[in-house]
């Protein structure tokens, strides 16, 4: 029997299947399908990882580090530079094959996500050599020196939901950092990882700094996160794969950063632009439901609730279901049907629990098994399953308030606290509101606006840690204060 091809071709485009580990292409004995969720058709099959291929992996980088730390911060933002280029000249391939991937729209990545996934890149580069101040400061006559040193190999696990442009928000700062990273990508979204790979070796990136695993998570995950020469986990995912990934990074005491889950609150108060409110409701329907920091929970004002259901139905309707590859489209499908049938039973179970749909409430068949209608509940009883645990879908809830307080304890009302948005035309209202939220990030009268200077992360259940700026070089560096008794020289400098 012939042996299955280990590049696949994806919209006219090649992409390996196998692993990348120290700067060559490494294949595994068992492989995996790679399913598209557009048409459920299986795009070609994909190496399934095994901890001698995470060991190898964490090895690679772990040879390569010592050189990829030595190397100036100029030098390597200049190879940073050279991979956002490289995305940039790609950016059609990239978007086509994630598209394909995971569903996700076309339009999307042509237009946001790949530009975005070049600029982190750039920006961390940047942020390397001109904003990460390394501050000097006396004591008593002692002189102190703040450093940043690269802490050594990192491993990134990243999600399907918006896979190149999230492991990027990883990978860009630990390399900029000077650590060299071992990337598991979701195993059902690997290919543009697998694509990275190529764009970092053709942009001069020395073997082993990058290297990409693939599989799942059972197979290779306690391998990579219990292994005793990483020095830093980041993920982003779940919380049940957080708190495996916290014991198994605990035997060695490695430090994690998580982003999880988001069960976040919009609150429109009467005195906002219930237009725009409206329409950024309906956004919260973007890449089919699954956003982790969308505003699931509209927390209207009992005054303007039947307008702003009114205008939202009408809005929601007017949203085009289908091919994501069509750039008419406004939401694609789910990423499989394992994640659809989740949606289904939180759906089921909310109308047996009471809950109203107002629109949807079942996959749109006309299109597909992964094809899920967007769904606004209502009546949904207080503290139930779909107003407090995670979705991930094209599910919406909305419940009313009278006052201030009643709005902020409905927010905070879950485990998470991943972000929030606010609808309010008073800038005191929004400021006193605002500040009693618990929540990582917080939009007023916007949403998914994102500087990668400022903190991103979660409270509660939503995650440890902050990415971003000088919150990411804190964390894939060891922080050092050197203090120096300038008096005991005995040498003139």
């Amino acid at each position: 029997m012939k042996s299955p091809s280990r590049t696949l071709e994806v919209a006219g485009v090649e992409v390996s299947g196998d692993h990348w580990i120290g700067g060559r292409r490494v294949a595994s004995a068992e492989r995996f399908h790679d399913v598209s969720p557009i048409d459920e058709s299986v795009l070609g099959t994909i190496s399934r990882g095994t901890p001698a291929e995470a060991d190898a992996a964490v090895q690679a980088a772990h040879d390569a580090f010592p050189t990829w730390a030595a190397t100036p911060p100029a030098e390597r933002a200049r190879l940073l530079h050279r991979v956002a280029d490289l995305v940039e000249e790609r950016v059609e391939q990239l978007a086509i094959v994630e598209t394909t991937d995971n569903g996700a729209l076309l339009r999307s990545h042509l237009r946001g996500v790949m530009p975005r996934v070049a600029h982190n890149f750039r920006f961390f580069a940047d942020y390397l050599v001109n904003d990460l101040h390394h501050p000097d400061f006396e004591t008593r006559g002692h002189a102190n020196h703040v450093s940043w040193d690269p802490s050594g190999p990192a491993v990134l696990i990243t999600p399907w939901n918006a896979p190149l442009m999230l492991a990027t928000w990883k990978v860009a700062p630990a390399l900029a950092a000077g650590c060299t990273v071992v990337l598991k990508p979701a195993e059902w979204s690997p290919l543009t990882a697998s694509l990275l790979a190529d764009i970092t070796a053709e942009a001069g990136l020395p073997a082993g700094v990058f290297n990409v695993v693939q599989g799942y998570g059972e197979d290779v995950g306690d391998a990579l996160t219990g292994h005793p020469l990483v020095s830093r986990i980041s993920f982003t995912g779940s919380v049940p794969t957080a708190r495996l990934i916290a014991r198994s990074a605990a035997a060695n005491l490695t430090p994690c950063s998580f982003e999880l889950g988001g069960k976040s609150p919009m609150i429109v108060f009467a005195d906002s632009d219930l237009e725009s409110a409206v329409a950024h409701a309906v956004e919260q329907y973007d890449n089919a439901g699954q956003v982790c920091l969308a505003g699931v929970r509209l927390l209207v004002e009992e005054s303007i609730r039947d307008e702003f259901v009114e205008r939202f139905v009408a809005r929601a309707a007017g949203l085009r279901q289908g091919d994501p590859r069509d750039l008419t489209t406004d939401i694609g499908p789910n990423v499989s049907r394992e994640h659809v049938e989740r949606i289904d039973g939180f759906v089921q179970r909310a109308i047996a629990d009471g809950a109203r749909a107002v629109i949807g409430g079942g996959p749109n068949t006309d299109l597909g098994g992964l094809y899920y209608r967007p769904t606004l509940f209502v009546d949904a009883p207080a503290g139930s399953e779909i107003l407090t645990q995670e979705v991930f879908g094209p599910v919406l809830t909305l419940q009313t308030f009278a006052t201030e307080d009643e709005a902020v304890a409905m927010a905070n009302g879950t485990e998470f606290g991943l972000a929030g948005v606010l609808f309010t035309g008073d800038p005191d209202r929004a400021e006193r509101v605002g500040a009693r939220l618990v929540a990582g990030t917080l939009w007023v009268n916007c949403f998914f606006v994102r500087d990668l200077r400022a903190p991103f992360g979660g409270s509660r259940h939503s995650g440890v840690g902050r990415e971003g700026g000088t919150w990411s070089f804190d964390f894939y560096c060891d922080v050092k204060n050197t203090c120096t008794n300038q008096d005991r020289w005995t040498v003139d400098r």
